[in-house]
């Protein structure tokens, strides 16, 4: 029984997700309602509102499962058979294809309240991911590890937002290619700090 409730809230919430793209990029986010989202995806108001508090917390919660599938590549890249520490960084890639394959959703949301929502969530679960790897890293100590972390996020925020708004035509991987040359610079630690720290 749990396994068809499982199911069933599965479709309800992908049928709800579908509804808000689908708005979004017919009316606009903010000119979507509620009552726009349950009738689209042809469900009641009371079941709505048992999952999601409103159409912000329901774009929200569209991204967890970008946060598995980062997750997922990071511990992917960071593996390595010989024990050595794996590609840095791994998430950026896989990111970057999530956001070329979404740019149309990105575009309608730009200049209204759903960006804002979007860049936040964005900004959350990559301050949790990169937060993760960097704990593993050998750093420069006169650097805060927050520091670092928010370094990586505001670069990769900043080229997604450069690459989604003004050149549409950069292949995934070159805006990564892009993203890497900028940040691991940045957060490798410099010969000094090196050679002070063995």
């Amino acid at each position: 029984m749990a396994g068809m409730t499982d199911r069933r809230t599965a479709r309800t919430q992908k049928a709800l997700h579908g509804a808000l793209m689908s708005l979004i990029l017919r009316k606009g986010y903010e000119a979507v309602t509620v009552q726009d989202i349950i009738d689209e995806a042809d469900v009641g108001r009371s079941t709505f509102y048992s999952h999601y508090a409103g159409k912000e917390d329901l774009l929200r919660s569209g991204f967890q499962a970008l946060r598995m599938e980062l997750a997922q590549t990071q511990h992917a890249a960071g593996a390595t058979s010989d024990g050595s520490r794996g590609e840095p960084l791994g998430f950026s890639l896989a990111m970057f294809e999530h956001a070329g394959e979404y740019k149309h959703i990105y575009r309608a949301l730009v200049g209204e309240r759903g960006v804002v929502v979007a860049i936040n969530e964005i900004r959350r679960i990559l301050s949790e991911i990169v937060r993760k790897e960097l704990s593993g890293m050998q750093k420069d100590a006169a650097v805060p590890r927050e520091v670092h972390t928010q370094f990586v996020v505001g670069t990769f925020v900043t080229v997604l937002t450069w690459w989604l708004e003004r050149r549409p035509k950069l292949a995934p991987p070159q805006v990564d290619a892009i993203f890497r040359r900028l940040v691991l610079n940045g957060i490798e630690p410099s010969p000094c700090a090196t050679s002070h720290q063995e």
